[in-house]
């Protein structure tokens, strides 16, 4: 009986990868075992990476919301105090956006976990 291979198959499987490694540089992008090592590290620096862009993002709101605290008398650690204390459920994200785009409404939200 005959060898038999699944060319189909395997052709199919490099295409994938050669096709993932488009616009890189050299034979990184047209040589299967250089592509295959550059598409599998590109993955994993992907993967990494969607964790680190919300940990950044979150730095930057406190960052934020920490400035636009102390011009307003207080810092960053007693503002989210007082508003887990009263209640206020207004997250990071929102809270940064708020004091960028309107300062007065930060104010009052500000003096209401503040006092």
């Amino acid at each position: 009986m005959p060898r038999s291979r699944n060319l189909v198959a395997s052709r199919r499987r490099r295409k994938k990868i050669l096709n993932q490694a488009k616009g890189y540089w050299g034979r990184r992008k047209n040589v299967y075992t250089i592509a295959k090592n550059a598409v599998e590290k590109g993955l994993e620096y992907q993967y990494r990476d969607r964790k680190n862009r919300k940990r950044n993002f979150r730095r930057l709101w406190i960052t934020r919301i920490n400035a636009a605290a102390r011009l307003n008398g207080t810092t960053y650690g007693k503002l989210i105090h007082g508003m887990k204390q009263n209640d206020m459920e207004i997250n990071r994200k929102m809270l940064a956006d708020i004091a960028v785009r309107d300062p007065e409404t930060f104010s009052e939200v500000v003096k209401q976990a503040v006092a």
